[in-house]
């Protein structure tokens, strides 16, 4: 199995939006993050289901939430790195732009 690194900014990503959802309903920001926990176990068991979208990125959309989990799949240290968290009508060229940093 895969084991599973998710960015900083991916974390931000989870937790900005777990807390724009606990501030709609007291403990759906709890639902959304658990339901981010079971897609990146699934992702784990088999990391090639989800097609590439752009740029070897891969994207798994989650059940419930229209969020969409960006990642990419090192094959010589079976390891998925989670990019970011989006929402589903988010440009991911948006998402780019905003976790690039800039050149020294």
């Amino acid at each position: 199995m895969y084991k599973v690194t998710i960015l900083p900014l991916a974390k931000l990503d989870i937790r900005e939006t777990a807390t724009w959802y606990n501030g709609k309903q007291n403990g759906l920001g709890k639902r959304f993050t658990t339901e981010v926990r079971q897609k990146v176990n699934h992702i784990k068991q088999d990391p090639f289901i989800s097609v590439v979208r752009y740029d070897e990125v891969r994207t798994a959309v989650l059940e419930v939430f229209p969020f969409m989990i960006h990642y990419n799949v090192n094959e010589e240290e079976n390891l998925i790195i989670i990019l970011a968290v989006l929402h589903t009508s988010r440009n991911p060229d948006i998402w780019k732009s905003e976790h690039d940093t800039p050149d020294e």
